[in-house]
């Protein structure tokens, strides 16, 4: 465990929105005829998050210094992007933390839970920094993975894996819905600029070993968590007539009360423990990557110096602890705005995500591939032709669904 660190963080970043909400309704729609897209998301993005964290071991350098190195239009691009959706990403995740924590400890009040987490989540970050957020994600990956794994093996037995071979029609109400779920499939991918960021933090206290190692387990760990909750609403709500409501606080309650009547009602303290943890690291996570990323990005808009293994500087340390505080309270009055309409929500900001991949895959690629990385950090051949690939099938769904969208198909 003290191998593992920014790995980690990353699941549990990832495995939130996407993984509990997304890949579940998936499941509950269309049994496991989603797999394939499931699965296709975790390959097509691979190549873009990895290079986050190998531009940081290769450099000592953050992968926000490989964007203005790329050119001034990509560092403002990347900002532009996070605060279009920092406060709209960290509302739909909190929401369904604190629908989870009303579900699983009889709460009723989604406004004020969600800013007891909210607050208890700045507390963490601001007082603990890296290390508080480390080891608090540690605990959390290791509970929601093995309460999600036993869980998905009770419910096996009821999922009809003949619906894998049943590929959903292609409406545009379909296709939407896919896009969604590829968006933030197993995250989006601004996030491999988190991944730097937390991988120069290990850096500084244990070096670059183990680093990469690190990040393909966590990778991949997120990968096979995916198919769990795919697995989860293909055996408890496809073909059952059961609906998941939109709103935070509903959808959290029907998620804990399928498990309840179809495994009995001793599971409901189990899947929700699970589904709690889940959100729990990820809302911690987001709370620390977007301000993390913001307090990077704008020194150097303005030609200051690069987040590296000196360490940060004090200027931004106090535009951290300040955007912790501003997203919280942003989130919130999202969440009291917003709160009903989760799907709406959450489908808005996986979209936005899903349309950008292709420019940030692009960027990353060109910053792991540039002169400043150490030779023996570069992607290899075979890496550089699948991120290649990627870029190009992200470019194709991305045209596609504006086309769809605008052209007379949506």
């Amino acid at each position: 465990m003290r191998v593992f660190g920014p790995g980690l963080i990353f699941a549990a970043a990832a495995v939130g929105v996407s993984h509990l909400v997304q890949s579940t309704r998936a499941g509950a729609r269309f049994g496991l005829g989603l797999l394939a897209l499931v699965v296709l998301a975790n390959l097509v993005k691979y190549p873009a998050f990895r290079f986050g964290a190998q531009y940081a071991v290769g450099t000592g350098h953050s992968l926000l210094e490989g964007y203005r190195r790329r050119g001034r239009p990509a560092i403002f691009l990347y900002g532009a992007l996070t605060v279009a959706t920092m406060f709209t990403v960290q509302a739909a995740v909190t929401a369904v933390t604190a629908g989870l924590a009303m579900a699983t400890l009889g709460l009723s009040n989604l406004v004020l839970t969600s800013a007891v987490i909210l607050g208890i989540c700045c507390a963490l970050l601001i007082l603990g920094s890296y290390e508080g957020l480390d080891r608090t994600v540690k605990l959390l990956v290791a509970a929601f993975s093995i309460c999600t794994v036993l869980t998905t093996l009770m419910v096996l037995p009821s999922v009809d894996f003949g619906t894998i071979l049943q590929w959903p029609a292609a409406t545009s109400e379909n296709l939407f819905f896919m896009a969604a779920v590829f968006g933030w499939m197993p995250s989006a991918i601004d996030v491999a600029a988190w991944q730097s960021l937390w991988t120069l933090e290990r850096m500084r206290r244990d070096g670059a070993a183990s680093l990469l190692l690190d990040f393909d387990v966590g990778y991949f760990g997120t990968a096979a968590l995916a198919v769990c909750f795919l697995c989860l609403g293909a055996g408890l709500v496809y073909g059952q007539g059961a609906r998941l409501p939109d709103s935070a606080a509903g959808f959290s309650a029907a998620f804990v009360d399928l498990y309840a009547q179809t495994l009995g009602p001793w599971s409901r303290p189990v899947i929700g423990t699970a589904a709690l943890t889940v959100m729990l690291s990820t809302t911690l996570t987001v709370l620390d990557g977007f301000p993390r990323a913001f307090a990077a990005t704008v020194p150097l808009m303005g030609g200051g110096p690069s987040p590296s293994l000196e360490g940060a500087h004090a200027s931004e340390a106090r535009i951290r602890g300040l955007t912790i505080v501003g997203l919280a309270l942003g989130a919130l009055v999202v969440i009291g705005t917003l709160a009903q309409s989760l799907r709406a929500l959450v489908d808005l900001a996986t979209t936005l995500s899903f349309l950008t991949a292709p420019v940030l895959s692009m960027l990353n690629h060109w910053a792991v591939t540039g002169p400043e990385v150490d030779p023996r950090y570069r992607p290899g051949p075979g890496l550089l032709t699948w991120s290649r690939l990627a870029i190009l099938l992200q470019a194709v769904f991305a045209l596609a669904w504006i086309l769809l969208r605008f052209g007379g198909g949506g």
